[in-house]
């Protein structure tokens, strides 16, 4: 293709042909060719050198330069593209270094190598362009629906035709039973949009859960309208799914109004989700009552909430344990990813049994530690102690309030639980001393001798240990890891450390320390008790 002026109009006609095809800017795909003829003319005139093309976007006009930049007279490394300041004095009247000396050379007459290798060249340019111009387009269109159809299958992945580019249905983010042909229509939900060198950049999904809510904001007008909010949504794709909802109107019914007429709403949703089954439940601010519907349909007898360690125990009658469950576990997992806690289920003969062995370790505990009768302990338990702590620290009044215990009696048991906590005291404290603990960690004021034993055992001997430590190492925590809530053990854990305590704790060593500055940590401090409490 050589430039000359038969065919300088059908450049610019060639790219607004092009442009309008795949809906660019004209001037990108002019820039596509002039960086194409550049690249023929330097095969031409010399890789070395620096050509640039411009295409005059009134006529067509191409013209082709040939740029050398003005340099230090120690900086010149490629005469071809450079030159120096008294070089260049005979192009230009006062030259400066950074200046350009522009000097035209003739078109180029392009042959079937030099034609082919511009044309990749564009091609490649219009591509990038087009798939901007999708990203920009669909970028903003995250976590919403969206139609399609069907191009074509991949390894299992469908490819979408979403009108102004292409999308992509990964198989794991596909219903289990479905199957798609070409030309078939598609709804599916938009999980991601991200630049990606190659392929589609829209990434759609029909199993997210959001897929749901968005189907449900579609078909009920008071979700669209603000009135009924989804609080929460949990799936299996293609086999069952729950969602909490909740009215900001007191006189409408939300899972009413989500059912629809004669189960009209619902069923359409269901319908598009391969008759996933949907249990609509009424969310709840109170955890407990929450917990309750959101395991419905099985009748629950009791709750039992460990706030702190995001832990849920729920009593269930005995015929109603399998219900609880579901098959292969689905109604607990669902009820779970609900409520975001992680939940333990056991009948109320197992709870007895449970509550009952208990009973009989902390009877034998206070029948050991204290020297006391059967009776007694079971007294102590049955009252609501549980360990030596309580016994020796509590108001005597309340010992005194137990049926049969006179001023006598609550006193020695008082004085035999001390005795015993503070041989237990110098036994631990002896045992942390063996281990190598410093003096800088035992007169670290908040960590008890058997605090002390327990990091000792665990290789934290100084205080400098102590402050590299993590709250949730010292408090023990939850993480989530394959979907699945897993416990990591804290090394204060048993003795009732909490993360805000532990927090404090490891602060106020790197304070002492040095490490941190006071106005930081309180404000780290804030910052974790905030994070705990969301």
């Amino acid at each position: 293709m050589a430039i000359t002026s038969a065919n300088q109009l059908e450049l610019l006609q060639t790219a607004e042909a092009v442009a309008r095809e795949k809906m660019i800017d004209p001037d990108l795909v002019i820039q596509a060719m002039e960086e194409s003829l550049a690249r023929a003319a330097k095969s031409r005139y010399g890789s070395e050198l620096d050509i640039r093309v411009r295409i005059d976007r009134k006529t067509g006009r191409a013209t082709f330069a040939r740029i050398r930049t003005v340099v230090e007279d120690e900086a010149l490394e490629n005469h071809h593209a450079q030159m120096t300041v008294k070089q260049a004095k005979s192009h230009l009247a006062d030259p400066k270094v950074g200046d350009e000396v522009i000097d035209e050379v003739p078109p180029v007459d392009l042959g079937r190598i030099a034609a082919q290798s511009a044309k990749q060249v564009i091609l490649q340019k219009v591509r990038e362009a087009e798939r901007d111009r999708q990203f920009e387009e669909f970028k903003d269109r995250k976590g919403t629906i969206i139609n399609g159809q069907v191009k074509r299958e991949e390894y299992g992945n469908i490819i979408v035709d979403i009108g102004r580019g292409e999308a992509i249905l990964r198989r794991n983010e596909k219903i289990g039973r479905e199957s798609y042909r070409p030309n078939d229509r598609i709804r599916a939900y938009i999980k991601d949009v991200r630049r990606e060198a190659r392929g589609p950049q829209v990434f759609l999904s029909r199993t997210d859960p959001q897929f749901m809510a968005e189907l449900f904001k579609m078909e009920v007008p008071e979700i669209y309208d603000g009135i009924i909010e989804i609080k929460a949504v949990a799936r299996d794709p293609g086999s069952r799914a729950k969602i909490a909802v909740i009215s900001y109107d007191n006189s409408i019914d939300p899972v009413g109004a989500c059912v629809g007429m004669r189960g009209s709403r619902v069923q359409a949703v269901v319908n598009e989700l391969q008759g996933e089954k949907i249990d609509i439940i009424p969310w709840n601010q109170d955890q407990a009552t929450f917990l309750v519907n959101a395991l419905q349909p099985a009748e629950v007898s009791k709750v039992v909430i460990d706030e702190e360690a995001g832990k849920i125990e729920v009593v269930v009658p005995d015929e109603q344990l399998s219900l609880a469950i579901g098959r292969r576990g689905q109604n607990v997992r669902l009820a779970s990813q609900l409520t975001g806690l992680d939940i333990d289920i056991m009948t109320e003969a197992d709870e007895s049994a449970r509550r009952q062995a208990e009973f009989t370790e902390r009877t034998n505990l206070f029948i050991e530690t204290l020297d006391i009768d059967e009776m007694m302990a079971q007294l102590l338990v049955a009252e609501g102690f549980t360990n030596l702590e309580e016994v020796a620290y509590v108001d005597t009044e309340e010992l005194l309030s137990i049926d049969g215990f006179d001023e006598g009696t609550a006193g020695e048991l008082q004085a035999r639980a001390r005795d015993h906590l503070e041989a237990a005291n110098r036994k631990a404290m002896e045992t942390a001393r063996e281990l190598g603990v410093e003096d800088s960690l035992v007169n670290f004021e908040g960590l008890t001798p058997q605090m002390l034993e327990a990091l000792a055992k665990d290789g934290i001997k100084t205080l400098e240990d102590f402050a590299t430590c993590a709250d949730w190492e010292l408090a023990g925590g939850w993480t989530t890891a394959n979907g699945q809530r897993v416990k990591d053990e804290g090394v204060l854990e048993k003795f009732d450390v909490s993360l805000e305590e532990a927090q404090h704790l490891v602060m106020t060593a790197r304070v002492m320390l040095g490490w941190v500055d006071p106005t930081e940590a309180e404000a780290e401090a804030e910052a974790v008790t905030e994070e705990n409490e969301a």
